[in-house]
């Protein structure tokens, strides 16, 4: 007998109803019996149009036979006629509610499909009052009727949703699915799949139009399938799924390939404890490359797959994965996570939240402790009762990109973009990009680069530029951040980048950063007639250190950049600073020279009491008499009132 429970859509209210006598297959007539028993034959030989024939043969010959309705509401069901399986199924629970009890589950999971939710709500319902031989399908219910309860609600309350074909530069008459684009929207990477082959393809942004897609090429694709691709938000690092490639750890690992030079390394696995003998796939790349979101399962079937997340460490190598909380990973399928580069928003594909009764597409966000927050629907129509395939979004968090086999495509498979609604859109952000060199020779240099959050002192982000000395991290609004660029035998550079109060900024932040080198000085032995030389270094502006208001008293903020300093006196045990203040001209000349002397003393004593010898370190206030900037404009005054060190 074909199966009663296939999921299928519409939603029914029952009304009370009282049973009516019935026959069943054991009491029905021998000429009822005989129809119905050839239909079920046919049945068996998937001949469905015969099948119906013979079971309505049955109900004329007996019109209370409930096997013959219940058989042939389920042929129509199967044949998609979905208004008559409808009425079958209901004639069903008229004539004997509680002789298949499963006939409410079988009509409100095809009223489901159907999004016909109060009706379905209604049916499962009742079906949950019924006794269920397994827990396991309990829950499965209970999650279906969850579906329903939500689907209602939001197929009421429908989000903005517009969603255009990218068109034929993207998209053509074979499959494209699984996109990522590039922080600065002029990139779009994706995968086409051509006579079973998957590769990846590249299309540009011209004049505000994407370019026809090329062919990735070598040593990304070969004749084997590549998928699931993810580019960071630098575009120095790709990460990608290969199945079935010898040597692997699984029958589907994670690989990894780096931008070197303009070009792409050859790809390698990327190991454990990342990939194991089960099944990894759909990476996602942080911004700066430091973290990976992936999916681990059983096999490639696997009901129950989760999303992991696992950390690349100082020493480059990534860190035991941590399956993410039951905020995020239900006991059902987690699939297709993208982590925007706000950092702070995880989208994905699940099965186990309730929905809109197919796999929908969710958000969390990040919560101050580090945990993920509870999964938000993205809502209808984004979201429909079939399944979602994979979603990722903008820089800007404006627009949405996903595949669907949608009508009127190109193809069987096609990649689609949309405007985000603002509630579902990620943080807003910026981005820093920044190439870093040597002010003497301006050769580009691969320096450490550091971001912290200056309320916090937390590290935000962590990098290190590549061999072009450049590199590239997403700063969500809303914190103010400090920026430290150091090098061994250089002085540090330092940024300050204030976002607290910033709710949104249009263009990004484009730096070019020059590091002064450091020679430890060989100084001759002294003698009456020489001197010790005196080598003088352009001045370094410390930009994260903060004062009260008229006041030489150190805010807390000003430690982590403080630390730096210390540090590196600490490097460099021959190094000598002198600690300069400079005030704008807002006051008094006389009290703006003693404010300034007073700042630049205080952050000796600071140095001091972290243990540096007070014979390294002198501080002298300039008052407002060294200005950098125009004292006509709040920023120019602000720039002015800074605390500087200088090589001694």
């Amino acid at each position: 007998m074909r199966s009663l429970l296939l999921v299928i859509i519409h939603l029914l209210f029952l009304g009370g109803v009282e049973a009516q006598d019935y026959v069943t297959k054991k009491t029905a007539s021998s000429k009822a019996l005989k129809a119905f028993e050839k239909g079920r034959e046919y049945v068996n030989a998937n001949d469905l149009g015969k099948a119906a024939f013979e079971f309505e043969k049955a109900i004329k010959a007996q019109a209370n036979f409930v096997d013959a309705h219940l058989f042939w509401a389920d042929v129509q069901k199967e044949k998609g006629n979905f208004d008559q399986a409808e009425k079958g199924f209901l004639k069903v629970i008229e004539l004997a509610p509680d002789y298949k009890p499963k006939v409410f589950y079988a009509l409100g999971m095809m009223q489901l499909r159907r999004q016909h939710y109060d009706k379905a709500a209604g049916n499962l319902a009742t079906y949950l009052t019924k006794p269920i031989r397994t827990e396991s399908f309990r829950k499965k219910v209970e999650l279906y009727l969850a579906n329903a309860k939500f689907g209602a609600v939001a197929i009421k309350n429908p989000v903005p949703f517009d969603a255009k074909n990218m068109g034929t530069a993207v998209n053509s008459s074979d499959m494209e699915y699984w996109p990522s684009i590039s922080v600065d929207g002029e990139t779009f990477v994706f995968t086409r799949q051509i006579k079973g082959n998957e590769d990846f393809w590249v299309s540009v942004k011209k004049e505000g139009e994407w370019q026809p897609a090329v062919n990735m090429g070598k040593p990304i694709n070969t004749p084997s399938n590549e998928g699931d691709q993810t580019l960071s938000a630098d575009g120095r690092d790709l990460a990608f799924t290969v199945c079935n490639r010898a040597g692997d750890l699984g029958k589907c690992d994670i690989y990894l390939s780096e931008k070197k030079g303009g070009n792409w390394t050859k790809p390698k696995n990327i190991g454990a404890p990342i990939n194991s003998a089960a099944w990894e796939s759909q990476p996602s790349l942080s911004a700066d490359g430091s973290s990976l979101f992936f999916i681990r399962a059983d096999d490639g079937r696997a009901p129950d797959s989760d999303i992991y997340e696992s950390k690349r460490q100082s020493n480059g190598k990534w860190s035991t994965p941590k399956k993410l909380g039951t905020q995020v990973n239900t006991i059902y399928a987690e699939e297709a996570p993208f982590l925007h580069p706000d950092g702070q928003t995880l989208y994905f594909v699940s099965n186990g939240h309730p929905g809109m009764g197919g796999s929908d597409f969710y958000l969390s966000r990040k919560q101050a402790d580090g945990s993920w927050g509870e999964a938000i629907n993205l809502g209808h129509p984004i979201n429909t009762a079939g399944k979602e395939f994979s979603i990722i979004v903008s820089f800007d968090g404006e627009t949405g990109y996903f595949s669907s086999d949608k009508e009127g495509g190109k193809g069987t498979l096609d990649i689609y973009s949309f405007p985000m609604p603002k509630a579902i859109r990620p943080q807003p952000a910026t981005y820093v990009k920044a190439m870093v060199y040597d002010v003497e020779t301006k050769k580009r240099l691969v320096a450490n680069v550091e971001f912290n959050e200056l309320a916090s002192g937390l590290t935000h982000a962590k990098s290190i530029t590549n061999e072009q000395g450049e590199f590239l991290i997403c700063l969500p609004l809303g914190k103010d951040y400090a920026l430290n660029v150091a090098k061994k035998k250089y002085l540090f550079h330092s940024e300050n980048f204030a976002l607290k109060d910033n709710a949104s900024r249009d263009e990004p932040y484009i730096l070019e950063i020059g590091l002064q080198p450091f020679r430890e000085k060989v100084v001759a032995a002294p003698s009456p007639t020489t001197t010790t030389p005196v080598v003088k270094s352009k001045p370094i502006v410390l930009k994260n250190v903060f004062f009260e208001t008229a006041s030489a008293e150190l805010l807390d903020v000003s430690i982590t950049e403080l630390n730096k300093l210390r540090d590196l006196l600490v490097d460099n045990p021959s190094m000598r600073i002198r600690l300069n203040g400079h005030t704008d001209n807002v006051g008094s000349d006389m009290d703006n020279q003693d404010l300034s002397t007073r700042r630049a003393k205080a952050v000796m004593d600071y140095l001091i009491k972290q243990g540096i010898e007070a014979s390294r370190l002198n501080y002298k206030g300039f008052g407002e008499h060294k200005p950098i900037d125009t004292n006509e404009t709040k920023e120019g005054r602000a720039n002015n009132r800074r605390t500087e060190f200088e090589i001694l």
